[in-house]
């Protein structure tokens, strides 16, 4: 299957609703980075809160690598930005501070493989029974990023060694090339209409600032969420993939 193949099922799963679609149960939420978990699930999160059932969000990387090449923003500060910014757009989805939680893998080294994943994967278990999750929805393992490939890897290991159920969001799968082989992948899942949360959702993602440019200055090659690519992610619907 290619890219373009992947896409149009996408676009034709079934609406379903955040209730129906977590079977009455709650999720934990994994974002590769800050600033995903607004990308891929601010509409869930939102209609979530709202309904007073609030779930667990873990931020797996700290997002320090988006401005490698700042003086005035290196690393440590960096990284504590993009956590205030997460603890910001948090808020604003009605999300309380205390459900979340921050693992702070360096960015671009999420676990992958071998002991590290396994060790990951254990602890993301066990924050799951700690939260009362009932299953756990991370990005979407064809997500042309390595973090976000290593955070769906962490939660099928999680998955598999807890018997939670296993959702996969896309969020840079959006940009995916047409022609892009993907491999013998399934498609089916569900799209949750968000459009009465979408006005939330946008000011959530203006809290992650700095990845929306005109916070760190002094590097002209970092990484911007550009207004084509979020034309492209910000869809009327967000999508959950099943996982055998």
């Amino acid at each position: 299957m290619n890219a373009g193949e992947a896409l149009a099922r996408m676009a034709a799963l079934p609406e379903t609703s955040a209730r129906e679609l977590l079977r009455d149960g709650r999720p934990l939420i994994l974002a590769p980075h800050p600033d995903d978990e607004v990308l891929g699930c601010g509409g869930l999160i939102a209609a979530l809160c709202a309904a007073g059932m609030p779930p667990a969000v873990a931020f797996v990387t700290d997002g320090a690598g988006s401005h490698p090449r700042s003086r005035q923003w290196p690393g440590p500060r960096l990284a504590a930005l993009r956590e205030a910014e997460a603890r910001q757009a948090a808020a604003v989805l009605g999300l309380p501070a205390a459900h979340l939680h921050f693992l702070r893998f360096p960015d671009t080294r999420a676990p992958a493989a071998g002991s590290a994943l396994a060790e990951a994967a254990e602890h993301v278990a066990g924050l799951a029974a700690r939260t009362g999750a009932t299953a756990l929805l991370a990005s979407w393992g064809s997500d042309p990023h390595c973090d976000h490939a290593a955070t769906h890897a962490i939660a099928a290991r999680a998955a598999a060694r807890s018997g939670l159920r296993h959702l996969s969001y896309p969020v840079w799968g959006w940009t995916l090339p047409a022609g892009q082989p993907l491999g013998a992948i399934g498609i089916a899942g569900f799209r949750l209409p968000v459009g009465r949360h979408m006005r939330v959702k946008l000011r959530a993602l203006r809290a992650h600032a700095s990845q929306l440019g005109g916070v760190v200055t002094d590097d002209p090659t970092g990484f911007r969420l550009t207004a084509r690519v979020l034309r492209r992610m910000l869809r009327p619907y967000e999508t959950f993939l099943e996982n055998p």
